[in-house]
């Protein structure tokens, strides 16, 4: 099973340049530019303050200003200055807020935030993703679902979900695979359902994936917006993973955990309590972060009693999300695969910002810059609570070689005319590979049902053992 879906996939040729060549992109969170930063991998410390400053306790009269230099004066002089205005009211109207309802607003606000209004994907943008590197990663994903649908017996249905789609590159990379593959899903249904908040990407997402051929649905349908992708696959747009249908699904959250809002806190003298953004006092159009008097409800929710670390960083809504694809799966069956840079339950202070592919103080200029923190796998693995197993998180190095990137990459270095494209396919593959750029950055988590991973029964040795998962055992190809 494992070894013909290899070799069919790993050997179907090249099918265009590069892509940094052919379309002059950049990389998200790992720039190709010169000069530029890496968004996993910052080359300065994170721009939030320092653990070891003592922050002031809200709403104290006089505090130093801790995230508004020079250099963030000078950008949001300069920039958008909307949704700091709208910010400035609501914080004098009614104080404080937390780090995870400011990050709400700067990335989701309907009228000015970043997502909803900028979505600065792209060279031009703020950053751009791993499947703009290489069309290798997006292939390698496509195989792994369907490797993953062979070895849960072939249902007859296949949802592919994506959770902030981006520009709809890693989905056309999986769409096709899908397609060389065809003879081996057969007559499966397979149809692509996208969860997307930005009017601006999903625009772009549709001219990708379907030449711009979509149509929009009246309010009353649970997708906003539905096409027909280049070889005929049905896709749909939704604003909610809520109102994506159930059956079974592969879900796929590339890069969408870490931008989701957390909530801050450090320890004190006093016990927990919660960072929040405020006002500063001296510069009334500046922004700083201030310590809860007391303790807040998030304090007292999120924090637990073994806790050894003095700050910590929360995502109430990555558990919620985790919640519903663990029992979504639990109940219909499927897998979720997530991809993302994070830590399993030890980092402290990761909340940056990024903006023209360099870090950005992240209480400048809001709406204007991607916010982002890491993401904590010990979390969502607690949230998955027992409903399905959970594989990783594994190094992308790690899962990307047991994939058999080598394999793919020297059919495409076989298979390219020139020396240019040889440069280029290697100095991707070293972006997405090397432990000093990606290959150690970012990680790769599973949830899968229980029992996709149950061990073999020694005394039943009529029942063959269930194939080993690809990317977190390496994939068979002989």
């Amino acid at each position: 099973m494992v070894p013909l879906l290899a070799r069919r996939a790993f050997l179907w040729g090249r099918r265009r340049l590069p892509r940094p060549a052919a379309a002059a992109q950049g990389v998200r969170r790992l720039s190709l530019f010169p000069g530029r930063s890496s968004r996993g991998r910052p080359a300065e410390p994170p721009l939030s303050p320092p653990l070891s400053a003592p922050l002031p306790t809200a709403p104290a009269a006089a505090a130093a200003r801790l995230c508004s230099g020079a250099g963030g004066e000078a950008e949001a002089a300069g920039g958008d200055g909307a949704m700091l205005r709208h910010l400035a009211r609501k914080l004098r109207a009614s104080g404080p807020v937390t780090v995870a309802e400011y990050m709400r607003e700067a990335l989701t606000n309907p009228g000015q935030g970043y997502y909803t209004r900028r979505g600065g994907v792209g060279e031009s943008g703020d950053f751009i993703t791993s499947p703009e590197i290489s069309q290798v990663f997006g292939e390698l994903i496509g195989i792994w679902y369907i490797s993953e649908w062979m070895a849960m017996g072939k249902p007859s249905t296949l949802q592919l979900v994506e959770l902030g789609p981006g520009r709809g590159t890693l989905t056309e990379d999986i769409l096709r695979v899908f397609k060389q593959l065809a003879s081996v899903l057969g007559k499966c249904d397979v149809s692509v359902h996208l969860v997307e908040v930005s009017p601006k990407l999903s625009e772009i997402q549709a001219v990708t994936l379907t030449g711009g051929k979509v149509q929009p649905n009246p309010e009353d349908k649970s997708a906003y917006m539905e096409g027909i992708s280049k070889n005929g696959i049905p896709i749909f747009w939704y604003s909610n993973i809520q109102d994506v249908p159930p059956g079974y699904t592969f879900y796929l959250a590339h890069e969408f955990f870490d931008a989701l809002p957390i909530h801050k806190f450090q320890r004190t003298e006093k016990g927990w309590r919660e960072v929040l953004v405020d006002i500063d006092p001296e510069v009334p159009d500046q922004l700083r972060f201030v310590l809860s008097p007391s303790r807040t409800p998030a304090t007292q929710n999120f924090i637990q009693p073994e806790e050894t670390r003095d700050h910590v960083e929360v995502c109430p809504e990555a558990g919620v999300i985790v919640q519903r694809l663990a029992s979504r799966i639990e109940k219909d069956g499927g897998a979720a695969l997530v991809a993302d840079y994070g830590h399993d339950g030890t980092k402290t202070d990761t909340f940056r910002g990024f903006r023209n592919h360099k870090l950005h103080d992240v209480l400048s200029a809001p709406g204007t810059a991607d916010l982002t923190a890491d993401v904590d796998f010990s979390y969502l693995r607690k949230m998955a609570q027992g409903r399905t197993a959970t594989l990783g998180p594994i190094k992308q190095r790690e899962f990307l070689k047991n994939m058999g990137i080598d394999l793919r990459l020297q059919v495409l270095l076989q298979n390219s005319g020139d020396t240019a494209t040889r440069q280029q396919l290697l100095h991707s593959y070293d972006m997405l590979m090397n432990p000093e750029k990606m290959g150690d950055c970012f990680n790769f988590f599973a949830l899968l049902p229980h029992h996709r991973l149950v061990p073999p029964d020694k005394k039943d040795k009529s029942k063959s053992p269930s194939p080993p998962v690809a990317g977190f055992n390496e994939l068979l190809l002989k």
